[in-house]
């Protein structure tokens, strides 16, 4: 499950830096929602009924694609494939079901959940896998000298 090479490493880089670029998304569109006349006043309210279940599911949901900036650089290409459909749907779903009709959140929604679909695809698509032979230096730490 864990990748021993990483054949694939300019695609997990990629990936990661997607996942990366969806929670900025996600965190800014919290932040600009705080600036929602009437906004700080309605989480007030709710928080009031949230119990501390609401709390870890909404905790669980959030660390999806924090754990995918990490997983996506260190799962192989089988596991890789299947945790990015497991945590793309999951976290679209999250982002239009904790969301709101503000076109700041619409915008937001949209670009985040592109950007999730993409990943998806990304981790399924067929990527170039290096040539290893035997006789070429693979990680080894040995400097080959220069020419010069």
């Amino acid at each position: 499950m864990i990748s021993k090479h990483r054949g694939n490493s300019e695609r997990n880089d990629l990936l990661s830096i997607i996942w990366i670029f969806v929670l900025f998304n996600m965190i800014y569109a919290d932040i600009i929602g705080m600036l929602v006349p009437g906004y700080l006043e309605l989480l007030d309210g709710y928080s009031k009924l949230f119990t501390w279940r609401t709390l870890l599911l909404f905790s669980l949901l959030l660390e999806i694609p924090i754990a995918m900036t990490l997983l996506s650089q260190v799962l192989n290409d089988r596991a890789n494939r299947w945790a990015h459909t497991v945590a793309v749907p999951v976290t679209i779903l999250f982002v239009i079901w904790g969301g709101n009709a503000h076109p700041h959140y619409l915008f937001f929604a949209t670009i985040e959940s592109v950007a999730m679909l993409f990943t998806l695809w990304l981790a399924w698509r067929k990527w170039p896998t290096p040539e290893f032979s035997p006789t070429q230096n693979h990680g080894s730490r040995e400097e080959t000298p220069s020419p010069l």
